[in-house]
C-alpha cells in the first residue's frame, strides 16, 4: 500500500481508548506517523496509562484528554477511532453518529484500506485463536506455493492492524481473529471478510450485552452478513443450528472433524479437531495439498494460554488454560484431560460475567480432585449459590493459590488452570493473569 499515508495526513481523528495492552498504542502511533491530527481520549487517567503515554510522547501531533471523555472532542472531527469494548450505549459515540463522524475500529478501518488484501477472518466465543493460529501456521509454512505474503492480524496481543498496511500488497493474505468487539466495525462498514470461520456460539460477555444473546449473535454475525457469492464461511458442526442457509448470500462449508482425526496433532480435545478441521479446510479452499497441510499441521506447538502443557513438576502435568474465561470452555478443558480416576485440581474463578454455572459445577463435582478459587465476583456468586461436593478453597492470591494446588496433587495428578471468568478484580486483563501464572511455573524447580 504505496498511497497509505495519504488516506490519513491532516485527518483529525479522535482516539477513543488508549490502554495498556498495545493495540492502541500502535494503531495511534501510525496514525502519529502519517500526519493526522489526533486526540486520544481515555477514561484511565495519565498516571494509569503511562507506559502507552510515554511510548507515544515523541509526537507533537498527539493531544491527551485522559481520566475522561469530553463531547466536544466528538464533534468537528473527521474519523473517530473506537477501541474495542466500548459500551453499546456511549453518549460519545451518539455525539460522533449525530454529527455524521464516521466511527472506525481496526481491523476493519484496514479492510478498507487494502481491499486487495484477501481477509480470512475468524470468530466464536470458544476456538478463534487456535484456529486463527493454525490457519496462519500453514498458511505461512506454505507461502512459496501460494506465491503471497501471509500476515496475522485481529484480537492478537499488543498488536495492531493497521500498521500492516506499510507491508501489504494487493492480493497479499490477511488471517485475523475477530472478536464480537472488533466485528462491530465491520458491521459499521457493511463488509465481512472473504473468507469467514465461525466455531461457536455460547453465552459469554453477558455483562457487556445485558443478558441479550440476540445482540451478542447480531455482532458476530457480522463476519458472514455481508459476503458475496463468490465468499465462503466455514464452520464447526456444532454451528448449523445457528446460520440459517436461506439468509447466505455466500458458500457455506460444514467440516467434518473426522477428516483430521489420525494427523499429528499435539494439542489435546475434541474440540481442538474441529478447530483443525476448519483450519485444514481453508487450506484447502486456497489448493494447498494435503502433504503440505499435514507437514505444517505436524509442527504445531501448543497454544500459550489454550490447553498448553506448561510443565511436568514431581510427576504432576500443569497445564495453562488462561483463555477460558467461561464455564463452557473450562469444562471443554475438564473433559479433554479427565481420565478415570478423578485426578484434576482445579485453578479458577474471578470476575462475574452473569453466566449460568449449572453445567460447569456438575462437570467439577463429578470429574475434580479439588478446586482452588482466584477471588473474585464470580467465584463469590459460585460459592453461595452453587453445591461444590469437592474439596475447595478460595486462596488470596495467585502464588498462594498455586501453592496450596501443589499441596493437594499426588504424582498422576493434572493441575489445570483454567479460570472459567474475567480476569478483572485481581488482574488489569487476563494477559496479566496468564503471565504471572507463567512466571509462578517457571520458577518451579
Amino acid at each position: 500500500m504505496n498511497n497509505y499515508k495519504k488516506i490519513f495526513k491532516n485527518k483529525k481523528i479522535t482516539i477513543m481508548g488508549l490502554g495498556l495492552l498495545g493495540r492502541g498504542i500502535g494503531y495511534t502511533k501510525f496514525l502519529a506517523e502519517c500526519g493526522a491530527d489526533l486526540i486520544v481520549t481515555d477514561l484511565k487517567t495519565e498516571e494509569q496509562l503511562a507506559t502507552s503515554v510515554k511510548a507515544l510522547s515523541k509526537f507533537s501531533n498527539i493531544k491527551f484528554i485522559l481520566g475522561e471523555h469530553r463531547l466536544e472532542d466528538f464533534r468537528g472531527r473527521d474519523m473517530v477511532m473506537k477501541a474495542a469494548g466500548v459500551p453499546l450505549d456511549s453518549v460519545y459515540i451518539a455525539e460522533a453518529r449525530k454529527n455524521n463522524i464516521p466511527v472506525e475500529m481496526d481491523v476493519s478501518l484496514f479492510a478498507k484500506c487494502a481491499p486487495e488484501v484477501m481477509l480470512i477472518g475468524v470468530t466464536g466465543t470458544r476456538g478463534k485463536s487456535m484456529t486463527t493460529t493454525l490457519i496462519y501456521e500453514i498458511l505461512k509454512a506454505n507461502e512459496k506455493f501460494l506465491k503471497k505474503n501471509v500476515y496475522i492480524g485481529g484480537n492478537i496481543r499488543g498488536v495492531a492492524t493497521l500498521p500492516l498496511l506499510k507491508k501489504v500488497k494487493d492480493g497479499d493474505i490477511l488471517v485475523c481473529e475477530l472478536d464480537s468487539w472488533q466485528l462491530q466495525g465491520f458491521g459499521e462498514a457493511k463488509i465481512s471478510p472473504h473468507i469467514s470461520v465461525f466455531t461457536t456460539f455460547m453465552p459469554d460477555h453477558m455483562n457487556y450485552y445485558k443478558d441479550s444473546m440476540e445482540k451478542y449473535f447480531e455482532d458476530k454475525a457480522n463476519i458472514f452478513k455481508y459476503q458475496n457469492k463468490d465468499d465462503i464461511l466455514v464452520i464447526r458442526p456444532g454451528m448449523k443450528n445457528f446460520i440459517n442457509k436461506k439468509d447466505l448470500k455466500n458458500k457455506l462449508v460444514i467440516v467434518d472433524p473426522k477428516i483430521v482425526s489420525d494427523w499429528k496433532f499435539s494439542t489435546q480435545g475434541g474440540h481442538q479437531r474441529e478447530n483443525l478441521a476448519c483450519a485444514v479446510k481453508v487450506a484447502e479452499i486456497l489448493n494447498i495439498p494435503e502433504s503440505k497441510i499435514k507437514k505444517a499441521v505436524s509442527s504445531f506447538k501448543d497454544l500459550e494460554g489454550r490447553l498448553q502443557l506448561l510443565k511436568v513438576y514431581k510427576g504432576i502435568k500443569i497445564y495453562n488454560d488462561n483463555n477460558a474465561t467461561t464455564p463452557e470452555a473450562t469444562i471443554a478443558g475438564i473433559e479433554a484431560l479427565k481420565s478415570i480416576k478423578k485426578n484434576i485440581i482445579l485453578v479458577c474463578g474471578g470476575a462475574d460475567k452473569k453466566l449460568s454455572l449449572d453445567d460447569f459445577v456438575k462437570v467439577v463435582n463429578k470429574s475434580c480432585k479439588a478446586i482452588v478459587m482466584i477471588p473474585g465476583t464470580g467465584t463469590t456468586s459460585l460459592i453461595t449459590n452453587y453445591k461444590l461436593k469437592v474439596n475447595n478453597e478460595v486462596g488470596k492470591d495467585l502464588n498462594d493459590i498455586i501453592k496450596t494446588a501443589l499441596g493437594l496433587a499426588s504424582r498422576g495428578d493434572t493441575i489445570l488452570f483454567s479460570p472459567a471468568f474475567a480476569s478483572f478484580g485481581m488482574f488489569n486483563n487476563e494477559y496479566e493473569r496468564n503471565d504471572l501464572f507463567m512466571k509462578i511455573i517457571k520458577k518451579l524447580k
